[in-house]
């Protein structure tokens, strides 16, 4: 016997898959909601190093310094693309898979609940005292007959949006099968449908979507063209013939700040902003006329399909520097970058066309200066009360000719020689609107000659914006639906017995009824059962029972006198 047990374990072999095994095996693997699951999981658990580390489509600078500070980890993660993390190959791996996998479990459920809506209900239980909820109803004398109690359970459950079907016997009697619910899973197969429209549209929008800056001082002009931006991030399907050519001039921008006063009160919020506008003339095409805007904040204004934001504003101090040999070297507003609420603004000035030595400045813009007496000017106020310069002068290389980029609100001065500060015996530059100082060794002059306002613009193309929100609210919507519809099926059995007596229980015995008729008597029963947990089953029975009393003269359980 163990001989034989031997001959056939050795004679059993295991079957091989193959290919096309293998394949449908993967294929299911990957289009299970599990899969499914884990993917979205994995996905977001692969966006987070998007966020830790600079990306270069956003800022190409910091990643060129992040790796230069870090010469070890640096080229590690730049190889493992950490710094182009949304277009790398494994997040996009991981994108692709989750929506073949979504795709996956869409169809077939799609294709299986399309075949239970046009299926009729489930055939009618045997015995309806076994399903959770269940009742019983007998006709009195003068009742409807079968025919009638089947056709009037029909109309109460079609009342209660049942799909119903009437199953009719010979004799008059049968049953009714119901069922609804079939919203749930319709709402189930919407939140998914839109789940893969948004992934989509997200996709499509990273790919054909721009998104620039640009600075603009008091009567500056902008074309969207490219060359026009001070940042631009393109998509990585973007082409600069998709950029529509509208123009923006700044006209003028006022600004508005709390000078509300209580009497002998402070007022803590004074001085505050509270609302920038900024004067436009827009042309949407060269063809279109100019026409006047007004530009605030969170109210975008939309031109050639993008949106133009108003993320910050600040002063321009127009500064004429001269070099040693009497020439000008810059000319202009200079942009500042406001570090509080009162405007107090740095400044950086570089003037690498002076000879015989290139000019660097850095320093404050203060709107309404304050001489604290301790040798200090402070801004006491964000508007044009009293501007003055207060700057560090330099001279050296600035580095500019080497074709390294700048940031130019930075000025690198570990290369350069000091000219002024108030540390040096020259002292620092000091200057209200109209004044010129001249630099020591004959090095030059700058002249503080006014101030003009300027505005920061954020344009940003999205064209998936819109679809990416349809697709959000209808995934809501199906989700929601999908929560808190229930899955529910009724049956009514409709039948006649000779006659019966009240029992005091909601099942009918049978036996004479207190007339000694010799007519039979309607008796209905129902029974409901949920398709998963339903704690409100219990009260549509009791909401169907009510229906039917209202349409059926109800025999009452007689009490039992026995002793």
């Amino acid at each position: 016997m163990d001989a034989a047990q031997g001959t056939a374990k050795k004679d059993v072999t295991v079957p091989t898959l193959g290919a096309r095994g293998m394949l449908r095996w993967g294929w299911t693997q990957l289009t299970s909601m599990r899969t499914a699951l884990m993917l979205l999981l994995l996905l977001a658990v692969a966006a987070v190093p998007g966020s830790i580390f600079p990306q270069r489509v956003q800022d190409a600078f910091a990643v060129a310094t992040y790796i230069e500070d870090n010469p070890q980890l640096g080229p590690i993660l730049d190889f493992f693309q950490f710094f182009d993390v949304y277009s790398s190959v494994w997040f996009s791996a991981i994108y692709l898979l989750l929506f073949i996998s979504l795709i996956g479990c869409i169809i077939p459920r799609a294709r299986k609940h399309y075949h239970q809506i046009v299926s009729p209900p489930p055939r009618t239980p045997r015995r309806l005292q076994r399903l959770p909820e269940y009742g019983a109803m007998e006709m009195a004398a003068g009742g409807p007959t079968p025919e009638q109690a089947l056709a009037d359970a029909e109309k109460v459950l079609k009342r209660r949006r049942y799909r119903v079907e009437v199953r009719r016997n010979d004799d008059g009697t049968g049953s009714v099968g119901a069922e609804k619910g079939y919203l749930r899973e319709v709402g189930n197969i919407i939140f998914h449908v839109s789940l893969v429209g948004v992934l989509v549209f997200v996709a499509l929008d990273a790919m054909f979507s721009y998104r620039g800056q640009k600075v603009l001082i008091e009567d500056e002009g902008f074309v969207n063209a490219l060359v026009a931006y001070d940042n631009f991030y393109p998509g990585s399907w973007f082409d600069e013939e998709d950029l529509e050519p509208f123009s923006i001039r700044l006209d003028s921008f006022e600004r508005t700040f709390d000078r509300q006063l209580f009497g002998g009160e402070p007022n803590p919020n004074y001085g505050q902003a509270l609302d920038f506008v900024a004067s436009l003339t827009v042309q949407d095409s060269p063809e279109d006329e100019p026409r006047q805007a007004e530009l605030r904040v969170n109210e975008p204004l939309n031109l050639g399909g993008a949106n133009v934001y108003l993320p910050g504003n600040g002063y321009a101090p127009v500064v004429t520097v001269r070099d040693g040999e009497g020439e000008v070297a810059f000319s202009g507003p200079v942009i500042t970058r406001p570090d509080d609420g009162v405007y107090t603004s740095m400044m950086v000035i570089k003037a690498p066309d002076a000879s015989p030595e290139q000019l660097g400045f850095v320093g404050l813009f203060l709107p309404t200066a304050h001489d604290t007496g301790e040798g200090l000017a402070v801004s006491i106020d964000p508007e044009l009360g009293n501007p003055e310069l207060h700057l560090n002068s330099y001279y050296g290389d600035l580095g500019l000719d080497d074709g390294i980029p700048q940031n130019v609100y930075v000025l690198d001065t570990e290369d350069l020689t000091e000219l002024n500060s108030r540390e040096s015996e020259a002292g620092g530059i000091v200057l209200a609107e109209g004044e010129t100082q001249e630099l020591p060794d004959g090095m030059g002059s700058i002249e503080f000659e006014g101030v003009q306002d300027y505005i920061a613009l954020d344009i940003a193309y999205n064209p998936g914006t819109t679809w990416i929100l349809v697709f959000s609210l209808t995934a809501t919507a199906g989700l929601i639906t999908s929560l808190f519809l229930r899955r529910r099926r009724a049956w009514v059995t409709v039948e006649t017995i000779p006659g019966v007596a009240g029992t005091g229980s909601e099942e009918p015995a049978p036996g004479p009824d207190a007339k000694g008729s010799e007519h039979g008597r309607t008796l209905v029963r129902y029974g409901l059962l949920a398709r998963g947990e339903d704690f409100r089953l219990r009260d549509e029975n009791i909401a169907l029972r009510t229906q039917f009393e209202k349409i059926w003269p109800v025999r009452p359980p007689e009490e039992n006198n026995e002793s």
